[in-house]
């Protein structure tokens, strides 16, 4: 079984994503800032990260720079899912690292069709 890791500071976006993702045979864990969420990691590396861009802490950004300093073979697939929708949040977060990017809100079928774009489905 895959593992996702959730990072978002909305307990209810997590909640959401958490439920999909278990429909789509993940593990999940959770995370509300980039601080927990870069913890997580350093005590098991996920296979996916679902990661929020504006978090308390440390934003989405932060923590995908540090999670690719990390280096490693063990790199998660890392899909920006975030209200920021303009071309240089995108952009930004593609040159930091990401796989894809989804724009909230998102449904079950927008998840899935992204991860079977990125190959972990």
């Amino acid at each position: 079984m895959k593992s996702c890791l959730i990072v978002d500071d909305s307990k209810v976006v997590r909640m959401v994503a958490r439920k999909i993702l278990e429909g789509l045979s993940f593990s999940t864990e959770e995370a509300e800032d980039g601080q927990k969420a870069i913890e997580a990691c350093q005590r098991q590396m996920p296979d996916a990260v679902l990661l929020d861009w504006n978090m308390p802490v440390k934003n989405g950004l932060e923590f995908l720079h540090e999670l690719r300093a990390l280096g490693g073979d063990a790199q998660p697939i890392v899909v920006f899912c975030t209200t920021e929708n303009d071309m240089s949040h995108i952009r930004q977060a593609m040159e930091a690292g990401a796989n894809e990017y989804i724009m909230k809100p998102f449904d079950s079928d927008i998840i899935e069709s992204k991860f079977v774009q990125v190959g972990l489905i």
